[in-house]
């Protein structure tokens, strides 16, 4: 890591220490009760030269100056931790997020030392609560407790990772901060058998609202790739929303116009919650089949008047859990993992 510079001379006294790097700006540093002793407070730079100027009085009272300079050490890689939302978004320091919020940390290197790495990270919450550590990848880690958060948890994440090497041979870029508040419990639950979504509200059941899920079934894309429809069971946490989402089968490989899983359309009151592109959205063309038959490509289609509620009810880290499809919901295309038990949750910690 970057060593404190420090300035102890021998038989005398400091008056004043400075610190500076070749575009003349002063680290920050402090002495000792006794002024015996200074240290810079203040970060170094990487690969940078630093000019150090002592100056002081002997034990005679006659007045001191030395001059010395360094350079501090240049990492062959380094990497920067982003405290994230989801995948899509950052976290909004100060912002507020639904139950299912995970606090997550990207780095834009591939970490092969997780353990290091997961030992410059911290979370403290208000009031405490316990939780771990998941990688889901090489670049990300996410923190949880074991149930939903309860509302009015305050939760801040540190990446204190500048200066230390937190993999082989890759040191932090920087540090990083947030600190975000769970908000009201938004938790609904989707039914494919009884095309019914019950949206709960604090743990009162507020809205059951007639939908229509994934009609299932697969198709080949243009690149041979095989394309589901079904609404993945498991719990779901929003990514984000959108008053009007341009959706294309053309971004999963379905560009033949003539075939019948074709679409090409601009779709009101969208809520994200896949990264795979499942949304629970305004749907007014399939009003009859919903609360009825799964007709969707894999959405949750909802009628105008309960979308547009349900857009305006909806924040980023609410919980929409999908029941009684034959496809289960990946861990790594919606953030927190939450159909994951605990104990395979916590099988993703380095520690």
């Amino acid at each position: 890591m970057l060593s404190q510079v420090t300035v102890t001379p021998k038989q005398a006294t400091l008056t004043s220490v400075t610190v500076v790097n070749p575009d003349g700006k002063q680290v920050d540093g402090a002495f000792d009760d006794s002024h015996s002793t200074w240290h810079t407070t203040g970060d170094l730079g990487y690969g940078k030269k630093y000019t150090v100027t002592a100056t002081g009085t002997n034990s005679g009272g006659q007045p001191l100056q030395q001059t010395a300079s360094f350079t501090t050490f240049k990492p062959p890689n380094k990497t920067m931790p982003y405290l994230q939302a989801n995948a899509l978004r950052l976290m909004q320091d100060g912002g507020t997020y639904g139950v299912g919020q995970p606090a997550i940390v990207h780095f834009d290197e591939p970490i092969k030392d997780k353990a290091a790495a997961q030992r410059l990270l911290s979370i403290t919450t208000s009031p405490h609560v316990d939780g771990s550590w998941s990688w889901v990848t090489s670049q990300d880690v996410e923190w949880r407790p074991p149930q939903y958060w309860k509302s009015g948890t305050t939760v801040t994440v540190t990446a204190k990772v500048y200066g230390k090497e937190v993999s082989p041979g890759l040191w932090g870029q920087g540090d990083a901060s947030a600190t975000f508040h769970i908000g009201e419990s938004h938790v609904s639950i989707a039914d494919a058998n009884n095309h019914q979504m019950q949206v709960f509200v604090n743990g009162q059941l507020v809205r059951t609202m007639p939908v229509s899920l994934g009609m299932g079934g697969t198709t080949t894309g243009s690149k041979g790739e095989v394309v589901d429809y079904w609404t993945h069971s498991g719990p779901h946490v929003v990514i984000g929303k959108a008053p009007v989402t341009h959706m294309s089968s053309a971004t999963y490989g379905i560009t033949d116009k003539k075939s019948k899983f074709y679409y090409d359309e601009d779709v009101r009151e969208t809520v994200q919650i896949t990264y795979g592109g499942e949304y629970a959205h305004l749907a007014d063309w399939n009003i009859l089949q919903q609360g009825h038959i799964n007709t969707s490509h894999g959405c949750i289609n909802i009628g105008p008047a309960n979308a547009v509620w349900f857009y305006n009810l909806s924040q980023t880290g609410d919980v929409i859990d999908v029941r009684n499809t034959p496809r289960q919901l990946k861990a790594t295309d919606s953030p927190g993992g939450w159909g994951m038990s605990w104990a395979q949750w916590t099988a993703g910690s380095a520690l």
